[in-house]
């Protein structure tokens, strides 16, 4: 089940690559079925907070009618940042499933916080490409 979920937000990072984002990709789920799904949107509408993670935050509290999303998890294909953990912290989601580490810093509640050992090359190769061709 976790897959699944996962792979619907590694599509949504495949949109970002496209359109020249950094590839994430999130997806939040109720009761086992996906209530949103974003990817980011940066650089097309010129604003730093339009991660992955807050569009499919706000995409769900819409759908939901409540800025607290209780009993729901994200998952996301790389580790959320300091911003984005905050906001899934605010909202109340319980649970938090990502591919790629990459914060081995940041202090944040571990209980809520999952690896999830889904070996998937494309994704990582998808990142890995697109920083080279910032470099």
């Amino acid at each position: 089940m976790k897959e699944k979920f996962m792979e619907l937000a590694i599509k949504e990072a495949k949109k970002a690559y496209k359109h020249k984002e950094v590839p994430v990709g999130a997806v939040i789920v109720k009761n086992g079925k996906a209530i949103s799904k974003a990817y980011n949107l940066v650089e097309k509408r010129k604003n730093a907070t339009l991660h992955a993670e807050i569009i499919a935050i706000s995409k769900a509290s819409k759908k939901l009618k409540n800025w607290r999303l209780n009993d729901c998890e994200m998952y996301v294909t790389l580790e959320p940042c300091v911003m984005c953990m905050s906001a899934i912290e605010l909202s109340r989601i319980k649970k938090i499933y990502f591919l790629v580490e990459k914060n081995k810093e940041i202090n944040i509640q571990k209980d809520k916080y999952s690896y999830i050992n889904y070996k998937n090359d494309e994704y990582l190769n998808l990142i890995q490409n697109f920083f080279k061709q910032k470099r």
